[in-house]
């Protein structure tokens, strides 16, 4: 691999300081006493002795001479500190070699460093720390973009290519600090889900993520293989089975934050690998789940933004109160003037070409309406709606609906055109989930790669006897997009799947 001029040099430079006998990635515990963000929020101009030994380490991001003196930038994970470096601060005796080449030449942007000393605030006005001993920590071997900013907040050189960040996010954190602010949101929001089902003593589990049968929602599995069992596993698609098989094994209410694989395209609200959570609480129906789902999120937007109204792509989007309903069939009236109910397949295939929505035989009733709905309901769908009550075959997992002849007890909330949540009362007659997993074999034949399997070990759980409940699903991802105002699902995963990288990306 050819490596570009500054990397020849940096490379030189390690070479300079290993024959100076500084260990450019010493082993030793570096005494790291403070973040740069709290010694800025601690400093008093009145009492600058109690920061008067301190220490700090990260990468070097700016450097700026001044005579015997530098300026520099040191950046850990809680943002910037100037620090002040003078000649004979660090250089005691006669030899001034760690000042004068060392830290001067040899240490490149992007190096970690430590230093130690004290806190002062400089003419200018700036909080900084006064180095009274500097230790090089690690040597970069390729340069970082350098990010510039004029004084009039004018940025250039920006590192703003898609491509490039979400392929090297590791730089991107670096050299655009400001996006740690939505995976520490991302962060919040999952702790503060937690908190809120720790509250009610649902008991939090984890379940397999190989799965010898593929089931709990509709969707393409990755296959793979086992070899000492020598036989053939997939990667869950969803954790709904097991769950449930807690649920029939005693537990009250379960749930799990976990990474689903879904072999299916890629788009902004899209990934092959998201993390999705689920919860299954005995005894109740989806009516209940809905107004658990709207205290929930009305509690994580209050946690994360101390309000329940949030500004997202131009709309104000109220997370608070109780949410707009409208049955899947109402919906799809509304918005395309088709009344499908009662509609046969070959009715609901006229239906699409009149949309001009694209269908393939392969699709049965359940797909043809999901279809319709996906291209000409979900975008009008902007401040949280639940869609309810769906046909019976577009869930084989869900309970028939107790008044609504060829309908399923479901909803799925919609915010901003977006799937968000998806819930059930859940099917515990063992009879009639067998039907349906068979239903859904018929589809498998017909080429229907979605199609659920049928688990017969599920089945027999089923079988010992299992007690009405809800489930509900969440997808995280998407749920971060929202409360961080993101449109696009690879600005909240830190390593979104990626097509290969060409050669010449990998030595850009």
């Amino acid at each position: 691999m050819a490596l570009s001029e500054q990397e020849i040099v940096r490379r030189d430079n390690l070479r300079q300081l290993q024959e100076l006998g500084i260990n450019a990635f010493p082993h030793e515990l570096v005494p790291v006493t403070h973040l740069t963000a709290t010694l800025k929020a601690e400093y008093k101009d009145e009492a600058p002795e109690l920061l008067k030994d301190v220490c700090i380490a990260g990468r070097l991001m700016a450097i700026r001479e001044a005579g015997k003196a530098v300026f520099a930038e040191v950046q850990d994970s809680s943002g910037r500190l100037q620090i002040y470096v003078r000649r004979d601060d660090i250089c005691a005796g006669e030899d001034k070699t760690l000042f004068d080449k060392v830290l001067k030449k040899l240490t490149d942007i992007g190096d970690y460093i430590s230093v130690s000393g004290y806190m002062f605030r400089t003419k200018m006005g700036e909080i900084s720390l006064h180095v009274t001993s500097f230790t090089f920590l690690s040597k970069a071997l390729r340069p970082l973009p350098i990010v510039k900013k004029d004084k009039d907040g004018n940025i250039y050189d920006a590192f703003n290519n898609p491509e490039l960040r979400h392929r090297q996010r590791y730089v991107d954190l670096t050299v655009n600090a400001e996006i740690k602010k939505t995976f520490l949101m991302r962060n919040k929001l999952i702790r503060s889900m937690r908190a809120f089902f720790d509250s009610h003593d649902w008991l939090e589990v984890e379940t397999p993520i190989l799965h010898p049968v593929h089931g709990g929602a509709s969707a393409r599995p990755f296959s793979t293989h086992h070899n000492a069992l020598d036989m053939g596993l997939y990667l869950r698609i969803a954790n709904e089975l097991y769950l449930k098989r807690l649920i029939i094994g005693g537990f009250d209410g379960v749930y799990e934050i976990g990474r689903m694989f879904r072999n299916e395209g890629m788009s902004y609200k899209h990934n092959p690998e998201f993390t999705s959570m689920e919860i299954y609480v005995a005894y109740k129906d989806y009516v209940w789940m809905m107004a658990m789902t709207e205290e929930l999120l009305a509690y994580i937007c209050t946690q994360l933004h101390n309000r329940t109204a949030i500004e997202i792509e131009g709309h104000t989007i109220e997370f608070g109160g109780e949410y707009a309903k409208m049955s899947m069939f109402e919906s799809i009236e509304k918005y395309t003037g088709h009344d499908l109910t009662g509609k046969s397949e070959e009715e609901l295939r006229q239906i699409c070409r009149e949309l001009k929505i694209g269908v393939d035989n392969t699709m049965g009733v359940g797909k043809l309406v999901d279809e319709i709905f996906s291209a000409k309901v979900e975008k009008n769908l902007i401040q949280p709606t639940f869609i309810t009550d769906h046909p019976l075959e577009m869930t084989p997992l869900a309970k028939k609906h107790r008044s609504k002849e060829g309908l399923v007890e479901r909803f799925e909330l919609f915010v901003l055109g977006k799937e968000i949540a998806n819930a059930y009362t859940e099917l515990n007659d063992a009879i009639d989930q067998r039907e349906r997993f068979e239903h859904q074999l018929e589809l498998a034949k017909r080429g229907d790669d979605e199609a659920m399997a049928l688990d017969e070990d599920f089945l027999r759980a089923m079988e010992y006897g299992m007690p009405p409940m809800s489930g509900l699903g969440i997808g995280i991802d998407r749920l971060t997009m929202l409360m961080s105002n993101q449109h696009s699902i690879q600005e909240v995963l830190f390593f979104p799947q990626m097509r290969p990288e060409t050669k010449n990306e990998v030595t850009e």
